[in-house]
């Protein structure tokens, strides 16, 4: 293991922040204020956001891009992630709106000084050939490097692209792209079963970011649960120390994303759902050692 960071970046997920909002609802924006969700960050300690593509289409309507970097920066945080896109590696129709969505996410990405933008398999569970997705991929990794973005593969159970063998398998394919890698949400990767020692075994420039959370008992719904029975860092049953440890092996440097996305999490007035799910992420790396 390298070297124990004294101070590691958290980024507050989009969801974690977002209240009152729900994945693949028609509208995906936050009730909350966007000037307080980053004052909220910034108060619990975090150095980064995450935000989702349908809240800052609605935020920039109303103050424009310039304006929600100079907030921003002026609340002093540093890491900064959007989401979400799939279907890169589709065709017709599906492809074309896919494609839209990328340029609308890298311009706002770029105006904002994102680090990077998530991404995902099919979420209908189709299966595509790697070729398919090999080039897909690519080819957002080509498009993103001229707007200076990192595009970061989400390994979901819904999806073909669900396991750390199945996402190098997809990177190496595409050749590897310097600004592409890995999303290794705990959550997910606890739910297909993934051994921890293979991670551990990653080259560190194959992980775009991380992320964390915590799980109650799975039930017959791997979506129900990822998006109404999520719990903070301690919370639950996953082995939290064995992930960050075998994360930090790598010699990953970038940011620990925190996504808290649960009934529970979201019933929390905002100061409450940043500083909880802040202390329970920091207490985990404490406990793994990585956080002194």
């Amino acid at each position: 293991m390298g070297a124990a960071v004294s101070a590691p970046r958290l980024l507050a997920a989009y969801w974690t922040l977002a209240g009152q909002a729900m994945p693949r609802n028609p509208s995906q924006v936050s009730p909350f204020d966007f000037e307080a969700r980053m004052r909220s960050a910034v108060d619990a300690g975090y150095r980064g956001v995450g935000l989702m593509a349908d809240d800052v289409a609605a935020v920039a309507a109303r103050i424009g891009l310039p304006a929600m970097r100079d907030v921003i920066r002026s609340e002093g945080l540093q890491e900064l992630e959007l989401e979400f896109l799939t279907d890169w590696f589709s065709s017709g129709e599906r492809r074309a709106l896919a494609d839209a969505r990328a340029g609308a996410l890298l311009e706002a990405a770029q105006a904002l000084g994102a680090r990077h933008i998530k991404v995902g398999g099919d979420r209908l569970g189709a299966h595509w050939p790697l070729a398919c997705l090999a080039d897909g991929f690519a080819a957002l990794c080509e498009r993103a490097r001229a707007y200076g973005v990192s595009i970061g593969l989400e390994l979901l159970p819904w999806t073909q692209l669900d396991t750390v063998a199945q996402g190098l398998a997809l990177l190496r394919a595409a050749g590897s792209p310097p600004n592409g890698g890995l999303l290794l949400d705990v959550w997910h990767l606890d739910r297909v079963g993934q051994d921890w020692a293979a991670i551990a075994a990653l080259p560190a420039d194959a992980i775009c970011s991380v992320e964390l959370s915590d799980a109650g008992p799975a039930s017959d719904s791997v979506w129900n649960d990822t998006i109404l029975h999520r719990r903070c860092c301690g919370d639950g049953s996953i082995d939290l120390p064995g992930f960050i440890r075998a994360v930090h092996a790598t010699g990953y440097q970038g940011p620990w994303g925190v996504e808290i996305i649960s009934d529970a999490h979201r019933a929390r007035t905002l100061d409450s759902a940043a500083h909880a799910s802040y202390q329970s992420a920091r207490a985990a790396l404490a406990e793994a050692g990585v956080w002194h």
